[in-house]
């Protein structure tokens, strides 16, 4: 069995993340690859509850942050129909993505 490694190193100054970095061994990518901000969802498998480490850099604009979170939206719509294969609820959440997108004026 093959295993994978995926590693994130996370600069802090006396208050908040700096500056983000993430590389995947299987990714092809040569060296870290900087990013402002990130989510990491986990299932804890003993606790049956879910964990979450959510961070971004100083420099992360609002704008910039309403843009993740909309394509997260998106992308978590796609994946629970991938697992579930629930269609009808995962076009609930991309209605409601695209809601969030027209409010923060994202879409028209």
């Amino acid at each position: 069995m093959k295993k994978s490694e995926i590693k994130f190193t996370v600069t802090l100054d006396d208050q908040r993340p700096v500056a983000l970095h993430w590389n995947a061994q299987d990714s092809g990518m040569q060296g870290d690859k900087e990013c402002k901000a990130m989510m990491l969802a986990l299932f804890d498998k003993a606790e049956q509850t879910t964990m979450r480490i959510d961070l971004w850099t100083n420099d992360m604009m609002v704008e910039e942050m309403q843009q993740f979170f909309f394509e997260m939206y998106m992308s978590m719509a796609d994946t629970f129909q991938n697992a579930t294969n629930n269609k009808e609820m995962a076009e609930k959440m991309r209605i409601f993505a695209r809601q969030f997108g027209k409010e923060v004026n994202l879409l028209k």
